[in-house]
């Protein structure tokens, strides 16, 4: 026989799952996705991940959801320095909306890497930290190596051209040091990028700017130390932030991660609607940039995204055919790549403007060389202040590993029908033929970017020609010359192409193009297929091979060396 107490509680639960209060959560541990990886193998792995969009629409939902009481969020060092400036203004628009918003960590970075971490825990109403955890608050470096000289001790000599002097790729290899420009350009990247985060955690912490340099001068600060100073709120452990939680907002108060609450909330939206609703179509750009279809960026599992033309180029397509789609968002996470698929993908963006269809450009961590140049055609370009971008120029060249080769003992013979059979081979230097062949295609690929970038940013040629050479700028600084016209988010610039389209405030997002696990798994009907186009890594054309074996970025010339997120 059923006991009918227990059949009251049952019901009361129900009820109170969906009537009580709730405290959400986000665990920063694992990172965030930003976008579901195109291969299914990744895609399956990912699927646990917390996604950005879930995390951004749920604490937006959660501004008008009366039973949203607070939110509390785990800070690890797992985002980069964009994204924190991203979950910074979601952040503030939930308690601008009433809301309480807790941050704690073990600690800000144990033994460093905590200036990020802290920044972003700086937008809460409360930092919490644990007593034995840091405020590993030291500032912003920058780290270049310089393999010349170790290259000429092996044997190998690099061969490389760019276009211009701001184009440090090849210093890499080149130099054995910084160049004039080189070091003025990275002097400037960390200077912007220090005086946000001072400026930031000055203005979240009611302090004054010197004050906080000369925290930062200090660091990294015991946790006593940090509270003392005014940096954090409280110390203690994970079970005494929640029970301060549930003191404040009763034993009744559910916990739910912010991801499942969105999904929860959002699925009355994702059902079927009478009638056709109009849409901003979403398309996600990560990764190097290569011909052929996105997926990873190289052959072993656990490697990172890569942006294929073919599967962008779909994206384009699909959404400038569907009708209902009245604005493109289009997220760029790149630093670059093959200059070929950058070009394909600039055409599929202008083309989509030429139908009529507004593109707006979201600017994650990383957006530069190949990533600008898939993104200088917009409506409208969007980046956080700390986003990297520019890079505009272009570099190509090659080791010769002959000498090397001869320490080792290794003979080489070759037979080749062409003048240009073995250009890049790493067993000859170029020819003077050769050389002039290269130097034209860097002219061109130079005149080419920067006279589009002149014409999608509205700038003079001589001004591009300024603003580019190879140089790196922070979205801030970019916002200020021009080659970037707004500072935010994704969800800013969604804001953006819901007006650009004439669309309610909340009219919905939709990712494009979107593919089932069967479609990317089945064999492709035409070469229009969304399925179409197996991923290729051939950036480099016939360097490919080369530049892997000696750590090259593989994606091709128009690529930012080295890693540029900011933790």
């Amino acid at each position: 026989m059923v006991d009918p107490g227990t059949v009251v509680n049952v019901i009361k639960q129900a009820r109170d799952r969906r009537t009580g209060p709730l405290v959400l959560e986000l665990d920063l541990t694992d990172g965030i996705v930003e976008t579901a990886p195109s291969d299914p193998l990744t895609a399956i792995l990912s699927m646990r991940r917390t996604h950005l969009r879930d995390v951004l629409d749920g604490l937006r939902r959660a501004r008008s959801d009366h039973r949203v009481r607070a939110l509390v969020v785990k800070i690890s060092d797992g985002i980069g320095l964009a994204l924190a400036q991203e979950l910074r203004e979601a952040v503030r628009g939930l308690r601008d909306a009433g809301k309480l918003t807790v941050a704690w960590a073990e600690t800000f970075g144990e033994s460093g890497r905590g200036t990020v971490p802290y920044y972003l825990a700086t937008a809460f109403d409360r930092v919490h930290l644990q007593p034995t955890g840091e405020v590993g608050l030291t500032g912003v470096a920058l780290e270049e190596p310089f393999f010349a000289g170790a290259l000429e001790k092996a044997g190998v000599q690099p061969r490389f051209a760019k276009r211009y002097e701001y184009k440090t790729m090849a210093n890499t290899f080149m130099e054995k040091s910084y160049t004039p420009e080189h070091e003025e350009s990275s002097k400037r990247l960390v200077t912007s990028l220090g005086e946000q985060i001072t400026e930031g955690i000055a203005a979240a912490r009611g302090l004054p700017a010197d004050k906080v340099r000369d925290l930062t001068d200090r660091g990294p600060l015991l946790s006593g130390e940090a509270l003392d100073e005014g940096l954090v709120d409280r110390l203690g452990y994970r079970d005494e932030v929640y029970a301060d939680l549930r003191e404040e907002f009763g034993e009744e108060a559910q916990l739910r991660y912010v991801a499942r609450y969105n999904r929860t909330q959002g699925l009355a939206r994702r059902l079927p609607q009478p009638g056709r609703q109009d849409v901003v179509a979403l398309v996600n750009g990560h990764g190097p940039i290569k011909l052929g279809r996105s997926g990873r960026s190289g052959p072993l599992p656990g490697s990172g995204a890569a942006m294929g033309s073919d599967t962008i180029g779909a994206a384009f397509r699909a959404a400038v055919r569907d009708d209902r789609v009245k604005a493109i968002v289009f997220r760029v996470n790149s630093p670059g790549g093959s200059a070929v698929a950058s070009d394909a993908i600039w055409r599929e963006v202008t083309l989509a403007r030429k139908a009529g269809k507004p593109v707006v450009v979201s600017m994650g961590d990383v957006a530069a060389s190949g990533g600008y140049y898939v993104a200088m055609a917009a409506d409208t370009i969007v980046a956080q202040p700390g986003t990297i971008t520019g890079s505009i120029g272009v570099v190509v060249g090659k080791a010769i590993v002959t000498g090397l080769l001869d320490r080792a003992g290794v003979g080489l013979g070759s037979v080749s029908d062409g003048e240009h059979a073995r250009m890049f081979s790493a067993t000859k230097d170029f020819s003077d033929s050769e050389w002039e062949r290269i130097n034209a295609s860097l002219d061109k690929i130079y005149d080419d970017f920067t006279a589009k970038v002149a014409q999608g940013r509205d700038l003079s040629r001589e001004r591009v020609h300024e603003l580019a050479r190879g140089r790196v700028w922070t979205g801030a600084d970019a916002r200020e010359s021009g080659l970037v016209d707004e500072l935010g988010g994704l969800e800013f610039a969604l804001e953006l192409a819901r007006k650009k389209g004439g669309l309610a405030a909340d009219a919905p997002i939709r990712a494009y193009p979107h593919t089932s696990p069967f479609e990317r798994l089945r064999p492709a009907d035409s070469s229009e297929d969304r399925t179409a186009a197996a991923a290729r890594f051939n950036g480099w054309g016939s360097l490919a091979s080369v530049a892997a074996r000696l750590g090259l970025p593989a994606a091709g010339p128009l690529t930012l060396p080295g890693s540029w997120e900011i933790r």
